[in-house]
Parts: structure tokens; C-alpha cells; sequence
């Protein structure tokens, strides 16, 4: 296989998303040696936060000079930002080789019977066999979809199994109310193991503390409410938390303050494992941490910032990260969105900093049309609404009609953000 007929292998593949079953990558590891196991993990699950969290640790662990692998899901702009090692891409010739032994693999697990493996199940068994050929001294693991049945579970122990934010997302398959996504994600602690939760609603914490107590599993708080901002500007944010005093992240967005103490915290629980995290390190780590298309700023005079925001919860840590960067002013937002997901909650939870929409459609066949997103934006409030055939045109409209002292916000899907970043020059992740 060359690089373009891997992708076609693994990109080509049904994505069965309503038929988690573990058992299936189990046997798919077992035919490739299971490479998943002999290495060490920071396992994160939750439904916003985990990229950005996963990132920090992944700095910190790096800046401590531990050779980390780092595995994350969507990809912005290139299939290859999945899986890295120490910020350094898979290579093409290494994924294609890879990959070729992974297809035979699964050719075997459909002549024991079984259905064939998911794209994200083949695509996480790269990361495992590259991950251990690498000879990683641990492992940033990001959960898929869930985190009981998710692909990623199929490792024996991590160091740390660390949760973030929980909200309603993929309600059709991990249940339509918060406990029942909590239990969901909480299928990723192990027996005795070390568990970090993101501070949030007292029955998520409430589901996830019992199933540490049913196994054992010590717990630590990262209380983001116990962190002080000082300064958050377009260069970043200044905040102390416990005993750091003015630790930076040159990542935007008052949630990153959250993300960032979770990864503090979690930093600390490997401390206590025996890993040289020195003060230094961790504030290097910090601040170095870099993750596109999470409150990036692309642009100055006017400022262009895009965000991944695509879901009730995102759009509200976006508007209250906005109104500290552009406090009293109004937003020109370019937003495409899923027709999936509760894009009408999303728009409303913005409507009221909305200067104007320029609704675009991402590029996913999941995205829905561009004018009807416009007209449903119409019909929620008095803002004016714009359709636009493609990003790049809705993008310079925008930028012609936006005052130098003004913003432009581009919102709603991670699968535009690639595009949105490329308009820029932004090619590389």
C-alpha cells in the first residue's frame, strides 16, 4: 500500500457509530500481537475539553522529556495530526505500512466471523502498533465516543484516567440524560487505578464517584473554580491556581483555564507516580501547549478567531470567552454546522452578541445546506442572516464588512475548521 491507498483502506470503511462492541477490536489487537499493551496511558474522556486537555498534558509530559505519543480525534487538516509523537506526525510510508498489516488483520477477524472493524477501531490500532514501535514512555489517549465500549478502553490500566466536561452529545447512543453519558465515560476507570474529574454538576460527579468507589480507584478534583484569572488578552491567559502563581497558556478562551487545571492536576497525580514533572516543566508545558481551531486567532484588525464550538455547551464557553476578549462589542459570526446536532440552541445561545451570520455549510455530508441554515437563524431572532456557497466567500465578506476594532467569529463545526485555517495560510497543524 502507498499513502493514498491507506487513506482509501481506512477511510473507505462503514463507520458503524450505533455498533460499539469492544470485543471486536479485541480480536483485531489480538491478531496484530496486541500491540496495546507493555505501555503506559493517560486515558481522557468527556465531551468537551478532552482535545485541549489532552494537549496540555501531552506538553507537559514532553517538556518533562518524556517521549509521549498523543492520539486525538477529528483531524483538522491532515489525517496524519491523529497520531503523533512528541508533536511530530505519523510519517506517510510509516501509516501506509501500517496499515497493510492492519488490513490483513482485519481480513482475519472477518474469517472468525465477526463483522468488519469500524474506521475508528483501525485507525486506533495504528496508533497502538506505532505507538509501541516508537517505544513511547507513555501514551495521551483520547476516547472516541463514550468511553465504556470506545475502542481506546480496550488497555489493561493507565496511569491516569482523566474526565472532562460531560454534556449532552451522541444522545442516541450513550443515553439522553447526563448520569447515563457520566456511567458512559466512566467505563474507562480501572481497578485501583488514579481518576481526575473535571469539576461540573454534583450528579455527574456523584456517578463517577461511585463507580471509583466500586473499583477502587482513587479520585482528585480539578476545581477550576479555585483558579484566578489575571489577564486574558489576544496574546493569552495569565492565572494562578493552588500553589502556581501566574501560570500562562497561549490559548485562548476562559475555558482553557479549566482545561489547563485539569491537566495541572492530572500532572500532579503522576507526580505522586513517580514521573519528574518539576515546576518548570509544567509551566513550560503549559504554556508551549498549541491546538488549533479551539478559539485560534488567525487574523488582527479585524480579528478572526474559529472555534470548534458545535454543541450547546461549546457555544456557551464560547460567548462567555467573547465577551472577556470583546467586552460590550458585537460579533460577526460565520457559522456551518451538522444537521445532526442542536444547532438551534447553539444559535440562540449566541443570538444575543450577534452583530450578523454568514451561514456557510461544512464540508461533511452531514452538514446542513447553507441557505437553510440561514433561514432557520431568521426565524430565531432579528439578527440578519447571510447564505453563502462556500467558506472562503462568506469569509471575505465578512472580513470587507467588519471595522478594523471589531470581530469575526467562525463557529459550529470542527470539519470547517481545516478550511477556515487554510483561507489564512494556516496549512500545518
Amino acid at each position: 500500500m502507498n499513502y493514498r491507498e491507506a487513506l482509501d483502506f481506512l477511510l473507505g470503511t462503514e463507520n458503524f457509530s450505533t455498533m460499539l462492541d469492544r470485543g471486536i477490536m479485541e480480536c483485531l489487537l489480538e491478531e496484530l500481537g496486541n500491540p496495546q499493551r507493555g505501555m503506559k496511558y493517560v486515558h481522557i474522556a468527556g465531551t468537551n475539553g478532552k482535545g485541549s486537555t489532552s494537549a496540555f498534558i501531552s506538553s507537559i509530559l514532553r517538556a518533562s522529556g518524556y517521549k509521549t505519543g498523543l492520539y486525538t480525534s477529528p483531524y483538522v487538516q491532515q489525517f496524519n495530526e491523529r497520531i503523533q509523537v512528541d508533536g511530530v506526525q505519523i510519517p506517510d510510508d510509516e501509516l501506509a505500512l501500517i496499515t497493510e498489516e492492519i488490513a490483513e488483520a482485519s481480513s482475519r477477524v472477518e474469517a472468525r466471523g465477526f463483522r468488519r472493524p469500524t474506521i475508528f477501531e483501525l485507525i486506533t490500532a495504528l496508533g497502538f502498533i506505532y505507538f509501541k514501535r516508537q517505544k513511547c514512555d507513555i501514551v495521551v489517549l483520547e476516547v472516541g465516543l463514550g468511553g465504556r465500549l470506545d475502542a481506546t478502553n480496550s488497555i489493561d490500566e493507565s496511569e491516569v484516567s482523566v474526565i472532562t466536561n460531560i454534556g449532552l452529545d451522541h444522545t442516541e447512543i450513550l443515553g439522553d440524560t447526563l448520569e447515563l453519558i457520566a456511567y458512559e465515560k466512566a467505563g474507562i476507570i480501572k481497578p485501583h487505578g488514579n481518576v481526575v474529574l473535571y469539576s461540573q454538576s454534583e450528579s455527574v460527579e456523584r456517578v463517577i464517584s461511585s463507580v471509583c468507589q466500586e473499583r477502587g480507584a482513587a479520585l482528585r478534583f480539578a476545581d477550576s473554580s479555585k483558579a484566578k484569572v489575571n489577564s486574558i488578552s489576544l496574546d493569552g491567559i495569565d492565572f494562578s491556581f493552588g500553589k502556581y502563581e501566574n501560570l500562562k497558556t497561549s490559548l485562548l478562551g476562559l475555558y482553557q483555564v479549566r482545561n489547563a487545571v485539569t491537566a495541572v492536576v492530572t500532572a500532579e497525580a503522576l507526580i505522586e507516580k513517580g514521573y519528574n514533572i518539576t515546576e518548570k516543566s509544567l509551566r513550560d508545558g503549559l504554556y508551549s501547549a498549541h491546538w488549533p481551531g479551539r478559539l485560534e486567532l488567525l487574523r488582527r484588525e479585524p480579528a478572526v478567531i474559529v472555534d470548534g464550538a458545535h454543541n450547546p455547551q461549546g457555544a456557551s464557553a464560547l460567548v462567555e470567552s467573547l465577551g472577556l476578549l470583546f467586552p460590550g462589542r458585537k460579533i460577526n459570526f460565520v457559522v456551518g454546522v451538522l444537521a445532526d446536532k442542536d444547532y438551534e440552541s447553539s444559535i440562540k445561545i449566541v443570538m444575543p452578541v450577534a452583530k450578523s451570520f454568514y451561514a456557510v455549510s461544512p464540508p461533511s455530508y452531514r452538514a446542513l445546506p447553507s441557505d437553510r441554515l440561514a433561514s432557520e437563524i431568521r426565524k430565531l431572532g432579528k439578527v440578519p442572516a447571510y447564505s453563502f456557497a462556500d467558506i472562503n466567500t462568506a469569509l471575505q465578506q465578512a472580513i470587507e464588512a467588519t471595522p478594523p476594532d471589531e470581530a469575526i467569529c467562525v463557529f459550529g463545526s470542527l470539519y470547517q475548521v481545516g478550511e477556515v485555517r487554510s483561507f489564512f495560510g494556516r496549512n500545518t497543524f
